[in-house]
């Protein structure tokens, strides 16, 4: 028998339901129970990864230590579980595909016709279980993305039904998340599209052992039975997921349902562990009882979908339960932002951050918009091209270089102060071909970010091509730009600060990528408490 449990989270009805909530919040009552537990989201799209997909499109592309670019569910999984994830919490279509071809071009099924069963179906089943093969898992809960009933869903629900064979009783149980839609013209919450979603599951082999139903309003005692009855689960297997105010209320929500018990009954696994929450429930305490606010600029190119900048805004939930302020994020886009508007649009922040991106729109607005926050004196984050953006507004306005720029956004600027990394030049291919994952940095004394990290040396996530121009180093720092971090390996610039201003910083790497509940990111903690302090000095 083996010793992981595997929990299979399959969604119906809908996308977007919050199957990577709902996975991750399980997650976070086993773990509170002391099981060790990880989570994997499967997708079924064919792109190997999401790096090359527009943020419009998919959100966010989320960056693990190992130079993963993966789905921004595993961000939720990091920020809940307080653990790093890998390449292997996260598999695409693409990629199982790309693995069974390549086995087939080294001629590894002996001439056999390569088929979706049971060669895909294999591939992914291997790939389910990698993480749970290396024993350092209790639990593997696996989220497959999409919807049950979806074409390209079905090679992975395929493999789910012969995995839960294969494992045998009380080794693995599926849940289904579906949605429970209220009919305002008839006043009532109606089951019959989760019975039909339902349905779609079980006519591919699979009996849901849990149903998480969402929903806008509570669900009755009757219309719970009605659930199980004809959904074929025990009445205590139909759990309500109503619609919670943050997505860290969903936890709490469950355990009230119980969910971590009927699993553990499913998997029979102890119950006697004693759940500890108390972590979690100061977050939320501070979380929702601040004691003032800050207004800060979020500026970036897509801040129409609140997604593709999803870890930076869960990052200043994080330092705001921190600083037991509310950050209210005002989403500026930098397209827009003109000389004529800026003082409207930004005079009024009590903090400015410049998001990461890539290409030439928007970047002048962004450029006007860090020029404003440094003569006016407002607290500054900028991250990745924000950093980059920072260095070329201070190159032209303060060193007089007023053609200053990007080789990514000019190539015949006469002043590359931001120009491609040696190690790209010779790079043709776009996917997961950046610099990529964990790198180290060796921070400066005495400097702002000595005094945020409070260690001479940190580990911090990339994802990108172009880097300070060390042809430029001494005339900036000479001008007043601190190069407070460096690679200690290579010498790339990674922090840059401005000397006479209050709180002034650019990273070139992505900081949001490691805050969570438990360990807020001390560059976002050290950020929102400068905007705080200017937001009590401009209101004294």
């Amino acid at each position: 028998m083996p010793n992981t449990k595997y929990i299979f989270v399959t969604g119906g009805v809908t996308s977007s339901l919050g199957k990577g909530i709902i996975s991750a919040s399980l997650a976070k009552l086993l773990q509170a129970r002391g099981f060790k537990t990880t989570i994997q989201k499967f997708d079924p799209y064919i792109n190997v990864d999401p790096g090359t997909l527009n943020p419009y499109e998919h959100g966010e592309c989320y960056v693990t230590d190992d130079g993963a670019e993966t789905d921004l569910d595993l961000g939720h999984y990091e920020r809940f579980l307080n653990v790093a994830t890998t390449q292997a919490n996260n598999v695409t279509t693409g990629r199982i595909y790309q693995s069974v071809i390549e086995k087939e071009r080294r001629g590894e099924f002996l001439g056999k016709t390569v088929q979706v069963v049971p060669h895909i179906t294999n591939e992914i089943k291997e790939r389910i279980q990698l993480l749970g093969q290396t024993g350092e898992y209790d639990v593997v809960i696996t989220e497959i993305g999409g919807t049950v009933g979806d074409i390209e869903s079905l090679p992975y629900i395929e493999a789910v039904r012969q995995l839960r064979w294969e494992l045998g009783e009380h080794n693995g149980l599926v849940i289904h998340l579906t949605l429970i839609p209220f009919l305002s013209a008839a006043g009532e919450l109606k089951t019959k599209p989760t019975q039909h979603s339902v349905k779609t599951l079980m006519q591919s082999g699979i009996n849901a052992d849990v149903l998480v139903c969402r929903t806008e309003h509570e669900l009755s005692e009757e219309l719970r039975h009605k659930l199980a009855l004809f959904c074929n689960v025990k009445r205590e297997a139909v759990i309500q997921s109503i619609d919670a105010p943050t997505i860290y209320d969903v936890p709490i929500l469950m355990q009230e349902e119980r969910l971590d018990e009927v699993v553990l009954d499913k998997l029979a696994l102890p119950k006697d562990q004693t759940l500890n929450l108390s972590q979690w429930s100061d977050f939320l305490g501070r979380l929702k009882n601040p004691k003032s606010t800050v207004n800060i600029g979020l500026i970036g190119k897509y801040v129409e979908l609140q997604d593709s900048y999803k870890s930076i805004l869960e990052a200043f939930i994080h330092a705001g339960a921190q600083n037991e302020v509310k950050v209210k994020v005002h989403s500026i886009h930098s397209e827009y932002i003109e000389a004529s508007t800026i003082e409207k649009k930004i005079a009024h922040l009590d903090g400015v951050l410049v998001a990461p991106g890539f290409g030439s729109r928007g970047v002048e607005g962004k450029i006007d918009a860090i020029q404003y926050a440094r003569e006016n004196n407002i607290p500054f984050l900028g991250i990745c091209l924000g950093m980059q953006m920072a260095v070329i507004e201070f190159a032209r306005n303060v060193l007089g270089l007023k053609e200053a720029n990007s080789s990514e956004m000019d190539e015949q600027t006469p002043h590359p102060v931001i120009s491609i990394m040696e190690e790209q030049k010779a790079v043709i291919d776009k996917g997961g071909t950046m610099r990529l994952g964990a790198w180290k940095c060796s921070i400066s004394e005495g400097t702002i970010a000595s005094n945020v990290y409070k260690t001479s040396e940190i580990m911090e996530r990339h994802r990108h091509r172009y880097e300070f121009n060390d042809t430029y180093k001494k005339q900036l720092t000479e001008a007043g730009m601190v190069t407070s971090g460096l690679n200690p390996d290579t010498g790339l610039v990674e922090i840059i600060e401005i000397s006479n201003h209050p709180w002034f910083v650019g990273v070139q790497y992505h900081p949001e990528y490691k805050s969570t509940v438990v360990n807020p990111h001390p560059l976002f903690v050290a950020f929102i408490a400068a905007s705080k302090k200017h937001s009590l000095k401009k209101n004294a």
